[in-house]
């Protein structure tokens, strides 16, 4: 059984930056493309960015586009986001997702797409 842990989450302030760390973890021998998402209190879930297996290809949510950067190193089965410039508004849970492949340089963008979840970490910005 795959299972996704999220670390890295926390209380940054406005303008701060903050990395987050999702590893997988059971059948790591299959190709998995990856993405985070995002879900505020009394909102829906979003997608903050998706990334292929091979790293190559990434699409980003627009709210995000040129402050959060995802990456991966598949020798540690781990996907990265960075973010920086924080806001307030990027207050929310962040989750981990992760779904099996045969395209190396496919990523997916839709929640429905996805297999295994992680249970997420809690991310504030707040002054």
């Amino acid at each position: 059984q795959v299972q996704l842990g999220e670390s890295g989450g926390g209380l940054v302030q406005p303008g701060g930056s903050l990395r987050l760390s999702c590893t997988v973890s059971g059948r790591a021998d299959s190709m998995y493309a990856m993405s985070w998402f995002r879900q505020a209190p009394g909102k829906e879930r979003v997608l903050i960015a998706a990334i292929s297996w091979d790293g190559r290809n990434t699409d980003y949510g627009d709210s995000v586009q040129g402050r959060f950067t995802i990456s991966r190193n598949n020798a540690k089965n781990t996907v990265y986001l960075r973010m920086d410039s924080m806001k307030p508004e990027d207050t929310a849970v962040y989750l981990c997702a992760a779904r099996t492949t045969y395209s190396s340089s496919s990523y997916y963008s839709r929640e429905y797409s996805y297999q295994f979840w992680g249970q997420g970490t809690q991310v504030t910005v707040s002054s």
